[in-house]
């Protein structure tokens, strides 16, 4: 019998994990605040909690973004062109909106981005990437070398290429983070090496916040524009690689896995994410009213009730034509759902197998229901039918149109010559069956004598 069509796509998880939510939501408070007390450096702990913050917030959500990627596959392009590209391209023409209306200045590049657009873009190619990184053997040490030698190249600001490829490891860490790696971070003792390694982390950037400069922090210049040879600046990022995962797995330590009131809002950051930018910049005409101490803490307060109010229900409802724009109009059905077309027989004598595979090659719960491809995978044997007698008709498959067998090659059963009384041996098929033989190309030869010639 033909194999029951199932679906491509991976299982439906039926209830979120609130650590995650739980972590998104903090993470994106940490950007928002991050971005709100950029332009107020002066002050002087602004500065620093400015350098700490951006040392491990982009490296977190990057992080996060890469374990969420894991089940990545070409049949999910449709929700990354839909999630990623079509936004970035609509708030890279928002995002130059506020320039050209508060400092008279319009320009649009889309390979370039603008303001914080550029993690979109990453996020894109990134994706896409996710296929090879389950094919290297060492996918992290791979990624760190990457990032390491990219620092030593003048890389075009075209794709955000030096962020894209300097914080890569990140991406990758995430994808080869499993449960238990989380499950760690939930020990006690972890925990409280957690919170101990953040505030010490805090402590030290207070002391040297001044001697390091910012560009560090930022991943989007060479090594020698920021001052340092390549060797010295290739031993600087790999310690800031270093850096950034600590401090990532001490704050996944100290967050909580319960639901909390947060933890709803951690489903929805991505629009705190892109629209939180536009305050941001409203905010600049009051610089410097809030370039002083009590301001800058009025920001960050600010800031948290911000992301919080962003992340509603209500901002989805308004802007989820922007942010998750519904596009299945543009896209093809999903092959994976579908049932393998029946093809008509070129000469009436047999079926033929089409020059389409339907079926995925990513391993899923139901893949020993679905017919390999493939010259290296195992196939079904061919099956050897009696020479006589009509017992034996109830064991013998009856093919319909949506049976595909492994191989396009179809054996050439051998009927006997004589007598229309073994009519009953052969099987009976429709112009779509296909036998699981890949021995043998030729089309099957019916027998030409009696009137009731099988086709």
């Amino acid at each position: 019998m033909a194999a029951p069509v199932t679906s491509s796509s991976p299982p439906v998880v039926s209830q979120r994990d609130p650590f995650l939510d739980n972590a998104k939501f903090w993470a994106i408070v940490l950007v928002v605040c991050g971005h709100l007390v950029e332009d107020l450096r002066d002050v002087p702990y602004a500065h620093a909690l400015y350098l700490f913050v951006y040392t491990f917030h982009m490296p977190l959500f990057i992080t996060i973004s890469g374990y969420l990627s894991r089940n990545f596959t070409r049949l999910r392009a449709q929700k990354l062109v839909s999630t990623l590209l079509v936004p970035y391209v609509i708030f890279e023409i928002a995002y130059s909106l506020p320039r050209w209306i508060l400092y008279g200045k319009f320009q649009l590049t889309l390979l370039d981005p603008y303001f914080l657009t550029w993690f979109l873009l990453s996020l894109f190619i990134w994706r896409l990437s996710t296929p090879v990184w389950f094919q290297v053997k060492w996918p992290l040490a791979v990624a760190v070398g990457i990032s390491l030698i990219s620092g030593a190249s003048a890389l075009p600001d075209e794709l955000s290429m030096n962020r894209t490829l300097g914080l890569l490891p990140f991406y990758v860490l995430g994808l080869v983070l499993t449960p238990q790696h989380f499950q760690i971070l939930k020990k006690r003792w972890v925990r409280i090496t957690g919170a101990l390694v953040l505030v010490a982390g805090l402590g030290i950037t207070f002391l040297v916040h001044y001697d390091v400069p910012t560009e560090w922090i930022r991943w989007r210049h060479a090594y020698t524009k920021i001052g340092v040879d390549n060797f010295t600046g290739a031993g600087i990022r790999l310690l800031m690689l270093v850096i950034g995962a600590v401090l990532v797995a001490a704050f996944l330590s100290i967050t909580t896995s319960r639901k909390t009131w947060f933890t709803a809002l951690g489903g929805l950051t991505i629009y705190a994410y892109l629209l939180h930018g536009f305050v941001v910049k409203g905010l600049d005409r009051f610089h410097d009213q809030l370039n002083n101490p009590i301001g800058v803490a009025a920001v960050i307060l600010f800031g948290i009730a911000l992301t919080a109010v962003l992340c509603t229900p209500p901002f989805r409802v308004l802007f989820k034509w922007a942010i998750e724009p519904n596009l299945r109009w543009a896209f093809k059905s999903d092959p994976g759902r579908q049932s393998p077309p029946p093809t008509p027989p070129t000469s009436g004598d047999g079926p033929h197998d089409g020059p389409s595979n339907p079926w995925p090659t990513q391993d899923t719960p139901h893949q020993a229901d679905r017919p390999h491809s493939g010259a290296s995978e195992a196939r079904p044997a061919q099956p050897t039918w009696p020479s006589q007698g009509t017992s034996q008709q109830a064991d013998r498959p009856h093919s319909s149109a949506s049976e595909a067998w492994p191989n396009g090659h179809i054996p050439q059963p051998t009927w006997p010559s004589h007598g229309p009384s073994q009519q009953a041996d052969r099987p009976h098929g429709s112009a779509s069956g296909a036998w699981p033989n890949e021995n043998m190309s030729a089309q099957p030869g019916w027998p030409s004598e009696g009137p009731t010639r099988q086709r």
